[in-house]
């Protein structure tokens, strides 16, 4: 079984940022590892995917303020989140799947989850 642990959140103010990390562990082999974020309600929302080689998707809530990334040999996905807003808050969850599929895993159809990291951007 797979295991994903994340890391990283906090409170920070407007404009500020938060790198996270999501190390995944066990024997299965992952393909795409990404991010979704949870704001109190039943729906979460997409947020960034990467494949295991370098092919990158964004929100365009996201784009050109986060930065997914991967290290392959240390297992682990970064979100790089720069201009953060009080829009941003959220709790961050990591997601992996053994195949790369751009539409379903836009809807959130990934095989394993982690628990989740909270950030909070203040005013």
């Amino acid at each position: 079984q797979v295991q994903l642990t994340e890391s990283g959140g906090g409170l920070v103010q407007a404009g500020d940022s938060l790198r996270l990390s999501c190390r995944a562990s066990g024997s299965f082999s992952i393909n795409v590892m990404g991010w979704y974020r949870q704001i109190p309600g039943p729906q979460r929302e997409f947020v960034a995917v990467i494949s295991s080689d370098g092919i990158t998707n964004y929100a365009d809530s996201v784009k050109g303020r986060f930065t997914i990334s991967r290290d392959n040999a240390k297992n682990t996905v970064y979100l790089q989140m720069n201009s953060l807003k009080p829009e941003d808050t959220a709790i961050y969850e990591c997601a992996a799947d053994s195949i790369w599929d751009t539409t379903a895993q836009a809807l959130g159809v990934m095989d394993y989850w982690g628990k989740g990291t909270l950030v909070t951007v203040s005013s």
